[in-house]
């Protein structure tokens, strides 16, 4: 264990839970968007595929509130999905100016090794703890998130 694990630290910035929340979530997070960075795919496309996928034919403004984006952030990533050919936009018959979004054939195939890479980097950090630690931080997490009320999805 190390001297950071095995001590607490007095001084005045160790203190804090958010600290130590904040370091581990940046390396955390950073790790990831290189990863992704690496397949020439951001965070925002990554959340955005996966939302798509577990919530076919979701509408753009649908999807930009559930994950906290602007609709014109939005549109951005959308169009860089499009562009790689992994989701496409149908308009409704019925509202020229509704759409509903659907992953590709390509979309569908590309995202599990999406996933893969978010499995790995979740694996190099969080295989250190045991299976009740993992689920009891998960725990912890979701309380956090919950008694917060924080609703958007980082996309960064």
């Amino acid at each position: 264990m190390s001297d950071i694990a095995a001590k607490p630290d007095n001084s005045a910035l160790e203190a804090h839970l958010g600290y130590w929340l904040r370091r581990v979530s940046n390396h955390v997070s950073g790790t990831f968007a290189k990863a992704l960075q690496e397949r020439h795919v951001s965070v925002a496309e990554w959340v955005v595929l996966s939302h798509v996928d577990e919530n076919p034919e979701i509408r753009p403004a649908e999807l930009a509130g559930t994950i906290g984006l602007t609709r014109g952030a939005i549109s951005k990533v959308l169009d860089k999905l499009e562009d790689k050919k992994w989701l496409t936009r149908k308009t409704l018959e019925s509202d020229n100016r509704g759409q509903l979004l659907y992953l590709t054939q390509q979309g569908r195939r590309v995202l599990p090794e999406l996933r893969e890479i978010a499995d790995r980097n979740d694996r190099r950090f969080f295989d250190c703890l045991n299976t009740r630690d993992k689920a009891m931080l998960g725990q912890v997490l979701r309380k956090l998130t919950t008694s917060n009320e924080i609703s958007d999805v980082p996309v960064e």
